[in-house]
Order: C-alpha cells, then structure tokens, then sequence
C-alpha cells in the first residue's frame, strides 16, 4: 500500500507538471504555415573571415551573455544572437539553438491540434533540396511527455536535414552554396540542445518565451559559458587552422576543416583543453529513434542530390528520415576522403607557437 501511495503521488505530481506544459498559443491559421526551415540568420563558424567580393571586410559571429537577450518566438529584437564558447558544450551558435526550440514548440502545437482536427495530419513544408511534407500518425493514447519528446524528435530531423541538404547543394541565397558550414563543429550539438530548450520550456509553467530565456540562461550557467566576447573570440582563434581556416572566405567550401559527423545515441561536445575545467563534458541525449514510427518526414529530391550513388537499388527520389543515416555514412565517407588526400598536403605553419596550438587541438576532444 505504501509503494502504491508512492506511486500514485509521483503519477498526480507528473499529471500536475504536464497540465502546466505551455508552448505559444498558435491558431489554426498560423500552424497552417509553417515557420522557415532557417527563422534566424546565423553564424559562421570561425573568427575574422573574409567575403568574396567584400574587400578588407572580416566576419566574426559571436555573442556573450550579457548581449544575448531574452528570447522571442520565431525571432524578435529582443534577440542578439552569434557564438558563444561554454567549456562543458563547446562552440553554441544560439541561433541554431533558438530556431531549433521554436521549431519544437511549432510540432508539439501541431501534434496537438491534429489530434483533434485531422486536417493538420499532413503538412507540406517549405522547399530544402527538393519537395518536403511531414505526416503524422499518432496513436490516441500517447501520453504529454511522449508527444513533447515526438516533437523534439522531428524537430532534431529538421535540424540534420538541414545540415544533410546543404551538404548537397541546398541553398537559402541564390548562387551562393552553403557547404562551407554543413556539419560544421557547433552545429549539430546547438541544434539538440536547442531541442532540449523547446522540450523544457514546454513543460516550464511560464509562457514560452519567459522559460526559453529562464531555460537558456540556467543552460548556459550549467555548460559554464565564458563570461565576455573576448574570451569566445580567443577560443575561436584557438582552433584556426585546425577546425577551420580563415584565410579563405565566405563561402568557399576549404573553410571547414573538421565536421562534425557522430551522430549517435549521445552528442559529446567539441572542447578546446582547458584546466580550469574539472567538470566532464555535458552530453546530450538523441530523443527517442521510436518516436519515428509516429511521422513521415518524406523528401522528393531535386537533380544536386546523387540518388544513384547512395541508395543503388532506389526506383525513384524520395526518401524519408529513416534514409537520414545512409547520407550521413556517404558524407562521411567524403570528408574521409578529402582528409587523406589533404594529409598528403603540406602545411604552412605560421611560426612555432601556432605549430604547438595545432597539434594540441587538432583532434576534438570530450575530456579536460
């Protein structure tokens, strides 16, 4: 009777903390569009980069907390964002963050509402690299936390289609390729924890956009975010030539010299050696692959992707979140390749110091 009584309170208090899940209040109307695949512009990852055709003008996207601001839904003025360097979370790029929360808070509103209204069963999404819709079949008994945890799932789909379809030629600006940043070191770790963000905020009982910026600051405190650009721009600086080089610009694809391509169960941050860090690295979890019996996310590919190459026995261009795992093995397979043809490469060391600074950070690391 005691475990009972136990139990039963831990089932009222999580019924209790559910039923103050608040997301924004979006109406039928505005579900019916669906935000941008990119709300945010940002960041280019790297420190004093240059742009073609932009004579003596150097790009640096970086941010701090006490310029951050407070989050807004789909974006806002509110909002400074760029890169900030946490010693337990690498290199965070908040715009990937906050677009990844709102995208998670936008799937748990639709989730919601085509359980009631079967109209909003199948979307159709915005063009990324060919024709894109979402189809939900969920069962009627899942629970809040389970629909919470679906939504962070298709939103981390988005987040790594995205980086998937830029890879292969997916652009946003006309003529301007966007490869230069797929997979780049910081992205797929802010994009899950800006999953984690949305799922939090969901369930936080302030409005939305109250807990993403309660949520974000505890995050970052959490991840011990340095306290001024200054120091993101030294540990920017740290890894040039090593993670990515700028001497190039913007957007030659030699930019990007590490990917960040493991994506497994977990995602263990990229951190630069650090002895005033004793904490370990703040792993972050996938949310649940089962989730992915309870979408479609179906994709008609356009001619930039080579279909042929990567599914050998496909009869047409379509493909779906559960192909996601065959283009990432192919890229991988590419930037293996480049590596050992660029190893083959000498390089130009600028002077002693700058060698030693390669050498200690040119694998990414997870421990201090």
């Amino acid at each position: 009777m005691h475990i009972f009584r136990i139990s039963l309170s831990v089932l009222l208090s999580s019924l209790f903390i559910f039923s103050q899940a608040k997301s924004p209040e979006l109406s039928k109307r505005e579900l019916s569009i669906p935000p941008p695949r990119i709300i945010r512009t940002c960041c280019g990852f790297g420190a004093e980069i240059g742009v073609v055709a932009v004579p003596f003008f150097k790009k640096t996207d970086i941010t701090s907390l006490d310029k951050m601001g407070a989050h807004k839904f789909m974006g806002g003025g509110s909002e400074d964002n760029g890169i900030i360097y946490t010693r337990r979370g690498g290199f965070i790029d908040l715009g990937h963050l906050r677009d990844c929360a709102d995208w998670t808070a936008y799937l748990y509103n639709l989730i919601k509402t085509s359980q009631t209204d079967s109209k909003f069963l199948k979307m159709e999404l915005r063009n990324e690299g060919g024709e894109k819709s979402l189809e939900l079949h969920v069962p009627a008994n899942l629970n809040e936390e389970q629909i919470i945890e679906l939504a962070g799932r298709i939103a981390y789909d988005l987040s790594l289609w995205h980086e998937i379809s830029t890879w292969f030629g997916a652009r946003y600006v006309p003529l301007v390729p966007e490869k230069f940043s797929s997979f780049s070191p910081e992205d797929m770790y802010s994009n899950l924890l800006g999953v984690h963000m949305g799922m939090r905020a969901i369930k936080n009982n302030l409005s939305f956009n109250e807990a993403m910026t309660e949520e974000l600051s505890n995050m970052l405190d959490t991840l011990q975010a340095v306290k001024t650009e200054e120091e993101t721009f030294n540990a920017m600086k740290s890894v040039n030539n090593v993670w990515y080089r700028n001497d190039k610009r913007y957007p030659s694809n030699e930019i990007t010299l590490r990917r960040y391509l493991d994506l497994e169960v977990n995602l263990t941050p990229w951190l630069i050696p650090d002895e005033e860090c004793i904490l370990p690295p703040y792993i972050l979890r996938i949310p649940d692959k089962k989730m992915s019996d309870y979408y479609t996310l179906s994709l008609k590919l356009n001619y930039r992707f080579p279909v042929d190459s990567i599914f050998a026995d496909r009869p047409d261009r379509v493909v779906t979140q559960n192909d996601f795992d065959r283009f990432v093995d192919f890229i991988k397979l590419e930037v293996y390749n480049k590596e050992l043809f660029d190893d083959k490469t000498p390089v130009k060391h600028n002077n002693k110091k700058q060698r030693k600074r390669e050498e200690k950070v040119n694998q990414p690391t997870t421990m201090n």
